[in-house]
């Protein structure tokens, strides 16, 4: 944990704050159906509208953190969030709360490119995937407390909680506006040649732009893969524990397992892989999402559907903090937020298709079809990482080389020329006085 700047521990303390007191996802469905007395179906089509908002606000957020500046951004995205929290604690109605949980999607998800954009800016190259894996262990060390907390302090009432929430957030936006500098690069001097050029880049960079850069375009389509099997157990472990005939406590008990591994094992996990190359933990992580997912179709006994868990948790401490520095490398500085940004929505768009592929699915073919499919889709992500990302990755490096080879050149050329002007000056200045020189009168 140590040789990381303190801007980045203002940041990891503001995830901390933000996830300890996030009471209304996890308790959302709970309070929808219990409290509210709406249908299972809602319940399902609300949390659903909070991905579709990610999809909308990871490319938003991406975009004012480049063009805004990163802090601002996170500023007035927290305190967005923080005013949809508190706005639940009385919302009651149908078409209401779907529009504020809608809504919290959106400010939600916009802050996170500016977190990824704000590492990369703050974190030297070879400490990113560190600095990442840290701040996720943040996120779901405070994800672990609000369960926890929110489990305890549940007979307060569910518009207690969000209310807690929504004075959460609000810190985290102070903690931000307080204590964290702007990290977005600064400009060059108005009227340079790098200033126009800068800003001639930053007009013309778009989302669809970032999406032509094919080696991170490769990386996008890959991590959809990922994060949709990843999304999948989320709505489809309950379900199959269900239909084998388990109490929903034992899904408790079971899906808390991935946060105590996290919690537990995230600090190791970043030493074990602290110097493989990033193709291989990727793909050693798209195959741990297959086998653990895949495996789900053979449990049947609460000890064995958390040992599937176990599995494909080891996944994700791997593929998240690494996909996230591989985000960062690709991306040029000045448009750090918006490569997070498409990056985001492609989680948030896995986070869309999931639960309703899972739901359907399951209802349908069955669960054992459901957890197959995964594997197949994990092992192929797998194999996109192997072969796809590493010809790509070389690309990007062939790239770079040639660019850096072209400056070092041009470099070199200048200074030829600066010499040369420097020896023209020299004898000029020599030649000057004796030109001017009078002729000596004799005696």
């Amino acid at each position: 944990m140590s040789g990381l700047p303190p801007g980045f521990w203002w940041l990891w303390t503001s995830t901390l704050v933000n996830r300890t007191g996030a009471f209304v996802l996890t308790f959302l469905s709970l309070y929808l159906t219990q409290e509210l007395g709406f249908s299972a179906w809602y319940a399902g089509l609300v949390v659903a509208l909070h991905g579709l908002g990610g999809i909308a606000g990871a490319p938003l957020g991406g975009m004012l953190s480049d063009r805004w500046g990163r802090r601002p951004t996170m500023v007035t995205g927290h305190l967005a969030a923080a005013a949809g929290a508190a706005a639940l604690a009385f919302v009651t109605s149908t078409w209401g709360v779907a529009v504020v949980v809608l809504l919290m999607g959106v400010a939600m998800q916009s802050v996170r490119p500016a977190i990824g954009a704000t590492i990369a800016d703050q974190v030297p190259e070879h400490d990113r995937r560190r600095a990442y894996a840290l701040n996720y262990w943040a996120l779901n060390l405070g994800f672990a407390i609000a369960a926890i907390g929110g489990g305890a302090a549940i007979f307060l009432g569910y518009r207690t909680l969000f209310l807690v929430d929504a004075a959460a957030t609000a810190l985290c936006a102070l903690i931000v506006f307080l204590r964290l500098p702007e990290t977005r690069p600064t400009a060059p001097a108005a009227g340079s040649a790098s200033a126009k050029e800068g800003a001639a880049d930053e007009q013309r960079i778009s989302m669809l732009d970032v999406l032509r850069d094919g080696p991170f375009r490769t990386l996008v389509l890959l991590n959809l893969l990922v994060c949709t099997v990843f999304s999948v157990p989320w709505v489809g472990l309950p379900l199959t524990m269900a239909q084998e005939g388990l109490e929903p406590d034992a899904y408790g008990v079971v899906i808390a397992v991935n946060g105590v591994v996290i919690v537990g094992f995230q600090l190791l996990v970043n030493k074990v892989t602290e110097k493989r190359s990033p193709v291989a933990l990727l793909t050693v992580s798209s195959l741990l999402f297959a086998v653990g997912t895949g495996a789900t179709a053979l449990a049947g006994t609460p000890l064995l559907f958390a040992a599937t868990v176990v599995v494909w948790t080891i996944g994700e401490m791997v593929h998240v903090p690494t996909n996230a520095a591989a985000t960062a490398r690709l991306a040029p500085a000045h448009a750090r937020g918006r490569y997070q940004g498409v990056m985001g929505m492609s989680w948030s768009l896995g986070g869309f298709i999931a639960p309703i592929v899972a739901g359907w699915v399951i209802s349908g073919p069955g669960p054992d079809v459901l957890w197959l499919g995964c594997a197949v889709v994990g092992t192929t992500a797998a194999a996109g990482y192997a072969l796809l990302l590493r010809r790509a990755l070389a690309a990007e490096a062939a790239a770079v080389e040639a660019a850096e080879a072209a400056a070092v050149e041009a470099a070199e050329a200048a200074a030829v020329e600066a010499a040369a002007a420097t020896e023209a000056a020299r004898v000029a200045e020599a030649a000057g006085p004796a030109r001017d020189r009078k002729p000596e009168v004799s005696a």
